[in-house]
């Protein structure tokens, strides 16, 4: 199975809005634990190491550009 990039929500809109509303009320470390156990259990419905390497080194390199792009705006 390829990692898959697109959107495979038909209502992407609420998906997101269902992640954020989860945060709703958390303190920040509570935040954080919600992330790493929603990241566990998706990665377990997953089920492909190969996928989860792949989502992982995709997500890492999205991280690092935004954190480039934020200093070089600042500078």
């Amino acid at each position: 199975m390829a990692l898959s990039t697109s959107s495979n929500f038909a209502k992407p809109d609420d998906a997101f809005r269902a992640v954020v509303e989860a945060h709703r009320g958390l303190s920040d470390a509570q935040s954080a634990d919600l992330d790493a156990a929603l990241v566990l259990v998706l990665a377990n419905h997953i089920g492909d190491l190969d996928v989860l390497n792949e989502a992982i080194a995709l997500a890492k390199r999205r991280m690092l550009d935004a954190s480039q792009q934020q200093q070089q705006q600042q500078q």
